[in-house]
């Protein structure tokens, strides 16, 4: 999976320095209302919430120290979108 490279204004739960990555689903952990809307008061849909796995190298390209080694980040699946992920060791 890709996380959507957009940057919108706003309360945002995605961090920065994964959008645009490439990594596969760990596992999916359930639907829970978005943080986004309950930042702002409002009636929050419930979404399926992803653990996704990154590469290290993926992440962090040449300056990685540990290529080898994974990062681990829980999104929402609005912020995802289907791409050539990488396959789970």
């Amino acid at each position: 999976m890709r996380v959507r490279a957009d940057m919108p204004p706003g309360h945002v739960r995605t961090p920065s320095y994964l959008r645009g990555k490439v990594g596969w689903v760990e596992r999916t952990l359930g639907p829970f209302p978005n943080p986004e809307q309950l930042a702002y008061g409002l009636n929050a849909q419930a979404l399926p919430l992803m653990r996704v796995r990154f590469s290290m190298a993926e992440v962090w390209g040449e300056a990685s120290e540990s290529p080898a080694d994974t990062i681990d980040a829980e999104i929402y699946s609005h912020w995802l979108e289907p791409a050539e992920a990488p396959h789970a060791p």
